[in-house]
């Protein structure tokens, strides 16, 4: 394959490290905060099967990707176990040189069945979407599609694989808060990361009111009240948690806080929709079509020089700017970027 010469700085110094790959825009789930039943469910056009990556297509642009110094590719969606042809995927990303890194997010709803296939394929890491053990609450939340067992089993199923496996919980006030205290009791001890998820005002369907966010300080303190805490240092550069750990040796919690701790100044993430477009950041407007230049003749070399240009003219940092009192326009569902 031709090299492109150089990797890749954005405008505020930042390398491109990690790709977050979407490998559809339809879910099985219709969680309150990312794809509500009212918008998702009443004529929305999702992307016709012709418009989608194909697996060929996927590992070629994360072979792009790697050359230009991505280490990490991450599968997402929608819900990535909607595609029949997953574990084909996986197979193709991990057998790319340079990639130390293939994980997969998931609802774990249908895992179950697919964990072992996925981990012979070459998947090391899965994270797992949980927000309540409390069924009510829980199908409150996904919009009524699923209760919490078939996601336990999920979960037991990654494990029994050897999948590395964590387990992230978005945190919505005066909606399942309550249940922050039994999550963390459930999940400790069992070698399972949990993190706590801010409400972030991802897309423009979720209806984000900053008064749901339960903040990184008042998780810390209460869970801290029954199980003490102590910080850790980060595990790489750019890490998106904070990491700390219960003092009566009860493993790892972590806090993923990018409205009230906005983490901009060290992002490396890159992300690839269904169809092939690359965004720059979670909260983007618009992405830039790589699927056009790739099914219409251009070789590597002219796509990672088309994937470098993109990433040196990124200047995006929205959570700080949000900070700041800034806010934005429409912005892209987290639903066809992934989370």
């Amino acid at each position: 394959m031709e090299r492109a010469s150089l990797t890749a700085y954005d405008k505020h110094s930042r390398i491109m490290r990690d790709l977050r790959i979407s490998v559809t825009d339809r879910c099985n789930f219709r969680c309150r905060y990312c794809m509500p039943a009212e918008i998702f469910d009443e004529n929305y056009a999702f992307l016709p099967r012709e418009s989608v990556l194909t697996a060929e297509e996927i590992e070629r642009l994360g072979r792009i990707f790697v050359n230009l110094g991505v280490r990490k590719l991450r599968i997402t969606g929608g819900e990535p176990l909607l595609r029949k042809d997953l574990p084909e995927i996986v197979a193709r990303l991990a057998g790319i040189e340079g990639a130390e890194d293939i994980s997969l997010t998931t609802n774990g709803s249908l895992l179950a069945k697919k964990a072992a296939a996925l981990r012979a394929a070459g998947l090391q890491r899965a994270t797992i979407s949980l927000d309540s053990l409390d069924e009510e609450t829980f199908r409150y939340m996904n919009g009524g599609r699923s209760g919490v067992n078939p996601v336990l089993a999920g979960i037991d199923a990654a494990k029994e694989a050897g999948l590395v496996v964590k387990v992230n919980m978005v945190v919505q006030k005066g909606v399942n808060d309550q249940s922050v205290l039994p999550m963390v009791e459930y999940f400790r001890n069992k070698g399972i990361i949990l993190r706590m998820v801010e409400y972030m005002d991802v897309g423009n369907t979720n209806g984000w009111n900053r008064q749901q966010v339960v903040s990184k300080q008042e998780l810390l303190e209460r869970i801290g009240a029954v199980w003490p805490l102590e910080a850790l240092a980060p595990n790489y550069p750019g890490e998106v948690a904070t990491r700390y750990r219960f003092t009566d040796g009860g493993g790892e919690i972590g806090f993923i806080s990018s409205v009230s701790e906005a983490f901009c100044s060290s992002c490396t993430r890159a992300r690839l929709s269904a169809e092939g477009k690359l965004y720059t950041c979670l909260f983007a407007s618009e992405g830039h079509d790589l699927r056009e230049l790739l099914r219409c003749g251009g070789s590597d070399l002219e796509l990672a020089e088309r994937v470098r240009g993109i990433w040196e003219m990124r200047h995006d940092r929205y959570s700080l700017e949000r900070g700041m009192g800034h806010g934005s326009g429409a912005k892209v569902e987290m639903s066809h970027i992934g989370g």
